[in-house]
C-alpha cells in the first residue's frame, strides 16, 4: 500500500531551499533611470533577436512552429536578470557551475546539458536542451546567455521520447550531465556525435542543435556590445537594479494578498498512465514576522502526495514556486521583466522528496507538463483563497505523439513521428474573459497547412469546441477540435489529456471548464474512445482521428453575463444556444436575446460557493 504523503513527511524532514544568491548586496547605484531603460530594453531586444534566431533556423517543428523554446540573460554570478515570462525556469547555472567553477571559464565556452536530477528541476524532462555561455568584456566575466529548446526525440522507449509508458527516466532518452560542449571555441564532436546517434532522427537534432549554438554566440555578441557600450560595472549595476525591482514589487504584492497565518489550497491531477491516481497537490504559503519585524514568506508543498509510477512526476525546482507567483504579479507589464526577483521574493521553499513534485531518481518525468500545469492553477487558487482574484483554472495543454510509416512518392515505407500540442481554454479572470485555443504563453498550433505538407494527415475540421468554456459573468476559454483523416499506412498515437475527472474549477460564482476527449471513427459503428493518458492505440489508413481539449473555469455568476455578451458567444460558436438558456439564464429568438424570457429565468437565481467543480463547494478537496 503507498504510504501517504504525510506520514512520509512526519517521518522524514522535509528538503528546504533557500533562495538563489540575492542581487540587493550591491547597495552603490552606478546606473541612473534612464540608462537602466535603456539597458533593460537592449537586453531585451538582444534576447528577442536570440529567439527570432532559433525559431528561423531550426529543422524540427516544436521548435520552429510550435516555438518550444526560451532564452535568458544572467549577470556574472549566474543571477537570471532577464528571462521569458515562462514560469518554470529553475536555477540554470547552478548545475554547470558545480562541475565547472565559473572563475575558470573562458571566452568561447559552451556548456550543455539535460539532466533533471543532476539540475535539481531547472530541466524537468530529457528532452529539454540548455546551452550556457558566459560572456566576457575587457577579459572579465560580465554575465552568461542561455538557449533552451525542445529536441523531439533524443532516444527512449517510444519516438518522441515522451510515452505514458514509461516507468523510469532511463526510458524517456539519453540523458546529458553539465558538459563543456566548446572549450575556447573547439567543439566537443564527440559529444555531439554520440547524442546524435541516440535519436531515430538525428538530422532534425543535427539543425535544432545548431540553431541553438547559434543563438547563444549571437548573444554572446549582443551583451559583449552592451557592455562595451555602457561599460561593465554599470551593465553589472542594471542588472541588479532589474532583479531587485522585481523582488520589491513582488514581496510588496505578497503583503498586500496574503495576511499573517498559514494559505491553504489542493488541487488533483486525474491519473498516471498506469492505473493509478488522482494525485493531489497539497500547496500553502505562510507569511510570518521575522524578529527584525521584516516580514517572512514561506512556500510549503510537503503535503502533496507521493510520486507517481507513471512519468507525470514534476521535479519542481525550488525557484519556481516564486517564479510563478511573480508571473501572476507582474501581470504583462512592459515595464518588469521576468527574472530571479520572484524567487528571492520568496524566503523558503519546502519540498518533500518522494513526492510528485520532488520525485526520488529514477522516477519518469516526460508527461510532467501534466502536472506543471495542474501546480500553475493551483498556485492561482492559493492566491484566490487569500482574496487576491487570480485567474481560475486552466485546462492543461494537450500532447499527442502520431508515430509510423507512410509511403513516399517513389512507394517506398518511410518512419515518421508527428508530435503536437494542442491549445486548451484558460481561466477567466476577475474583469475578462479566459483566453481561447492558446497552447502555453508565447507556443503555437500548428498551422493546418503545415500538418497537412509534413505529415500524412488530413485535417477535417479545426476550431473552437463549442460549449467547452466554464460559465460565468466572464466565460473561461474554450478548447479546440481537431480531426484527421489519418494517411498513414499504420500508426501508433500517445495522447495526453488531463482534467477530465477533475475539470478546470470555476471561481466566485464561475463554472468548471469543459473536458477533453480522444475519438477514433466518431459517428460510426466503429467509434472507440481512447483513455485520455494513453499509448499503444493503433490507427490505419482511413481511420479517423478526433482530439477534443478542455476549457478554462469560468469567474463569477453566470447569470451576472449581459445578454449581449451571451448572444455573441452564441453567434461566434463559443456557446451553444441550449447552454445560453441552461447556463446563463439567456433565451435566443432566432439570433437575439428575448430579454423578457431571459428576465424571467435569471430571476430564479441558483446559490454559488467559492468554487465549482462538478458542484459548487466552499473548498477544493
Amino acid at each position: 500500500m503507498r504510504a501517504t504523503a504525510l506520514s512520509l513527511a512526519r517521518c522524514r524532514p522535509p528538503l528546504q531551499y533557500l533562495p538563489m544568491p540575492d542581487a540587493l548586496s550591491n547597495s552603490q547605484t552606478l546606473c541612473d533611470p534612464v540608462t537602466l531603460e535603456i539597458v533593460r530594453g537592449a537586453v531585451r531586444a538582444a534576447q528577442a533577436e536570440m529567439e527570432a534566431l532559433i525559431e528561423r533556423t531550426a529543422i524540427s517543428a516544436f521548435i520552429r512552429e510550435k516555438k518550444d523554446f526560451y532564452t535568458a540573460l544572467f549577470d556574472a554570478d549566474g543571477v537570471m536578470a532577464v528571462g521569458s515570462n515562462l514560469p518554470v525556469f529553475g536555477d540554470i547555472c547552478g548545475p554547470v557551475f558545480r562541475d565547472f567553477a565559473p572563475d575558470t571559464m573562458k571566452p568561447g565556452d559552451l556548456y550543455w546539458y539535460n539532466d533533471c536530477y543532476g539540475s535539481r528541476g531547472a530541466i524537468s524532462h530529457s528532452n529539454d536542451q540548455v546551452l550556457l555561455a558566459p560572456v566576457f568584456h575587457d577579459g572579465r566575466r560580465c554575465g552568461f546567455v542561455m538557449g533552451w529548446a525542445h529536441f523531439s526525440d533524443i532516444g527512449g522507449l517510444r519516438a518522441g521520447s515522451i510515452s505514458p509508458d514509461t516507468t523510469d527516466i532511463f526510458q524517456e532518452g539519453i540523458i546529458v550531465p553539465p558538459t563543456k560542449l566548446i572549450d575556447a571555441g573547439a567543439t566537443n564532436e564527440g559529444a555531439l556525435k554520440i547524442f546524435f546517434r541516440n535519436s531515430r532522427f538525428p538530422d532534425q537534432n543535427l539543425g535544432d542543435m545548431r540553431a541553438l549554438m547559434a543563438s547563444t554566440a549571437l548573444g554572446v555578441r549582443r551583451i559583449e556590445e552592451i557592455a562595451a557600450r555602457f561599460g561593465r560595472e554599470v551593465m553589472a549595476d542594471a542588472l541588479r537594479q532589474l532583479v531587485a525591482r522585481t523582488r520589491n514589487l513582488v514581496r510588496t504584492k505578497l503583503a498586500e494578498t496574503f495576511d499573517y497565518g498559514t494559505h491553504r489550497f489542493t488541487d488533483a491531477i486525474d491519473a498516471d498512465g498506469h492505473g493509478n491516481g488522482p494525485f493531489h497537490l497539497r500547496l500553502a504559503l505562510t507569511r510570518e514576522k521575522r524578529p527584525d519585524g521584516e516580514d517572512r514568506f514561506i512556500f510549503d508543498a510537503t503535503a502533496t502526495d507521493d510520486q507517481a509510477p507513471g512519468p507525470v512526476n514534476l521535479l519542481l525546482n525550488p525557484d519556481v514556486p516564486g517564479t510563478a507567483l511573480s508571473m501572476f504579479y507582474l501581470g504583462g507589464d512592459p515595464a518588469q521583466v521576468c527574472n530571479a526577483g520572484g524567487p528571492q521574493a520568496i524566503d523558503e521553499v519546502r519540498l518533500r522528496e518522494g513526492s510528485l513534485l520532488w520525485p526520488k531518481f529514477p522516477a519518469p518525468l516526460g508527461m510532467r507538463g501534466l502536472t506543471l500545469m495542474r501546480f500553475l492553477a493551483a498556485v492561482n487558487g492559493l492566491i484566490n483563497v487569500a482574496g487576491g482574484k487570480a485567474p481560475a483554472a486552466h485546462s492543461a495543454y494537450v500532447i499527442s505523439f502520431l508515430r509510423g510509416t507512410f509511403r513516399d512518392e517513389a512507394g517506398e515505407l518511410k518512419p515518421f513521428l508527428m508530435s503536437d500540442g494542442i491549445g486548451v481554454g484558460w481561466g477567466a479572470r476577475a474583469y475578462a474573459d479566459g483566453t481561447d485555443a492558446v497552447y502555453f504563453v508565447a507556443q503555437e498550433n500548428y498551422p493546418v497547412e503545415f500538418l497537412e505538407n509534413g505529415y500524412p494527415v488530413r485535417l477535417r475540421r479545426y476550431g473552437i469546441l463549442t460549449d467547452s468554456c466554464g460559465a460565468g459573468r466572464y466565460r473561461g476559454g474554450c478548447g479546440i477540435v481537431r480531426e484527421y483523416d489519418i494517411l498513414a499506412e499504420e500508426g501508433v498515437l500517445a495522447v495526453r489529456i488531463d482534467s477530465v475527472k477533475n475539470p478546470p474549477w470555476g471561481m466566485a460564482g464561475g463554472m468548471a471548464g469543459g473536458t477533453g476527449r480522444v475519438l477514433v471513427n466518431p459517428g460510426t459503428n466503429h467509434e472507440r474512445r481512447l483513455q485520455p493518458l494513453s499509448d499503444g492505440n493503433v490507427l490505419k489508413h482511413g481511420d479517423v482521428l478526433r482530439i477534443e481539449t478542455g476549457g478554462g473555469g469560468g469567474y463569477g455568476h453566470p447569470f451576472d453575463r449581459p445578454p449581449e455578451s451571451v448572444v455573441e458567444d452564441v453567434l461566434g460558436g463559443f456557446v451553444s444556444a441550449e447552454a445560453a438558456k441552461r447556463l446563463y439564464g439567456v433565451v435566443l429568438d432566432d439570433g437575439v436575446a428575448d430579454h423578457a424570457a431571459t428576465a424571467r429565468l435569471r430571476a430564479k437565481r441558483p446559490p454559488t460557493k467559492a468554487f465549482h467543480r462538478h458542484v459548487y463547494v466552499d473548498s477544493l478537496a
